[in-house]
C-alpha cells in the first residue's frame, strides 16, 4: 500500500496548491455534505486552482454513509465526465472521507483522491490511514478497501467551529492513541481543559495523536498485526453504535468508542492486569464528557451477536485489543459469552444504570 502524506497546515490554500501540483490530473472535483458545503467550502472557493473543480454535495452525518449515497457520488462522478485521471477532495468529517475514499478508489478501478478533514474525529482518525468503506446491513464499515490518498490536509482552524459533541466525539480517538501508546501522552490528554480550550496546545496534541497512527499504519499497513491496537474500544463500541443504528437513536462513533475503552479496560483488567488506578482515571474522565449509552440486559445478547460480525474476529471467535499497561498492548484477547456479558453488567453499574 502506498504511503500517504500528512500535512498539518500552516496556510491550507499554499499546502493544498503543492498537494495538486504534485498530481497528474485532467479534472478536479470536491466531495463535501451539507454541512461542509456551507461552513467549509467557502474557505477553498477563493483558490484559484479550484476554479474549475467540480462539487458533489451528499447527506450529512453516518446514516448518510450507505451503499445509496456511494451510487451517488459514482453517478454524479460519471455525469461530469470523470476519468480514471480524474482528482477527487473529500472535504468533511470521517463520513465523507471514508465514503469518497471508497468512491474514488473504486470508480474507474481507482482514481487519485486528497482528504481535507474538518472534524477532530476525521484528523485524527478516519482520514489517516487509508480504512475506507460504508455500512451496510446495519453493520459498521463492513464494505470498503485499503487505499490510501495521496495527501491529508489537516487544517485545525476548522476546529474552532466544531460544536462540542463533535470535538469529544474525535478526542476518544486521541485518548484512545493516548492508551496505546506513552503514559505522559495519556496523561496530557486527561489533564487537557475542554472547557476553555487552548487550540495552540490542541493542534500540537493532534500532531502528536496522528504521529501515533502515522507510525502504527506504517508498521502495518493492511491490519495483519500491531494495526489491530488500533481497534481498542471498537469491538464493543462498533456493538454500542450498531446498536443505537438498529433502534432509530445513532450516536457518535467517537462516543460508541468512548464507552467501547471503558469496557475494554475492565477486560483488560481482569485477563492481562491493567492497572484499576489508571482504568479508573480514565473512566472518569469519560464519565464527565461522554454521558451515558443507555441499555439493559435484555440487550445483551443482541450486542453479543452485533460483536460476533466484527472484521477482527476470526472463526467466530470474538477478538478484542486489550492493554496490560498503558502502551502495553496485548492483540488478539478473546473472552467467552459470560465474561461478555459480566463486562456489560460492570459498564451499567460503573455509568450508574
Amino acid at each position: 500500500m502506498s504511503k500517504q502524506e500528512v500535512i498539518i497546515c500552516e496556510n491550507l490554500e499554499d499546502n493544498l496548491t503543492y498537494a495538486l501540483q504534485k498530481q497528474s490530473y485532467d479534472k478536479l472535483f470536491i466531495l463535501t455534505d451539507t454541512h461542509t458545503h456551507q461552513l467549509c467550502l467557502p474557505q477553498l472557493q477563493t483558490l484559484d486552482i479550484l476554479n474549475k473543480a467540480e462539487e458533489i454535495m451528499i447527506g450529512a452525518s453516518d446514516v448518510y454513509k450507505t451503499l445509496e449515497t456511494l451510487a451517488s457520488v459514482w453517478q454524479a462522478l460519471s455525469e461530469q465526465g470523470a476519468t480514471r485521471y480524474s482528482l477527487l477532495i473529500n472535504l468533511g468529517g470521517g463520513m465523507v472521507t471514508d465514503l469518497g475514499g471508497f468512491a474514488a478508489s473504486t470508480f474507474k478501478r481507482g482514481i487519485t483522491y486528497i482528504n481535507i478533514p474538518t472534524t477532530l474525529l476525521a484528523m485524527v482518525d478516519a482520514s489517516v490511514g487509508g480504512k475506507t468503506g460504508i455500512n451496510f446491513n446495519g453493520l459498521k464499515n463492513e464494505i470498503g478497501v485499503f487505499a490510501p490518498a495521496a495527501s491529508v490536509l489537516l487544517e485545525t482552524s476548522f476546529l474552532r467551529s466544531l460544536d462540542a459533541h463533535n470535538f469529544f466525539s474525535g478526542y476518544a480517538e486521541m485518548l484512545k492513541h493516548g492508551l496505546i501508546s506513552t503514559p505522559e501522552h495519556w496523561a496530557e490528554l486527561l489533564a487537557f481543559d475542554t472547557e476553555e480550550m487552548n487550540y495552540s496546545i490542541l493542534k500540537t496534541m493532534v500532531g502528536r495523536s496522528v504521529q501515533v497512527k502515522e507510525n502504527i499504519v506504517r508498521q502495518d499497513p493492511l491490519e495483519h498485526g500491531i494495526r489491530k491496537a488500533l481497534n481498542l474500544g471498537h469491538t464493543i463500541g462498533h456493538a454500542f453504535e450498531s446498536l443505537a443504528l438498529a433502534e432509530s437513536r445513532p450516536i457518535l462513533h467517537g462516543y460508541a468508542v468512548a464507552w467501547g475503552i471503558i469496557c475494554e479496560l475492565y477486560l483488560s483488567h481482569i485477563k492481562v492486569g491493567f492497572p484499576q488506578d489508571k482504568m479508573r482515571q480514565t473512566i472518569q474522565f469519560i464519565r464527565q464528557n461522554y454521558g451515558t449509552f443507555i441499555f439493559n440486559c435484555d440487550q445483551y445478547e443482541s450486542l453479543y451477536e452485533l460483536m460476533k460480525h466484527d472484521k477482527k474476529n476470526t472463526s467466530g471467535i470474538i477478538n478484542f485489543t486489550l492493554l496490560k499497561n498503558i502502551g502495553d498492548i496485548s492483540l488478539n484477547q478473546t473472552a467467552d459469552k459470560e465474561t461478555i456479558f459480566e463486562t456489560f453488567d460492570f459498564y451499567r453499574e460503573c455509568m450508574g444504570m
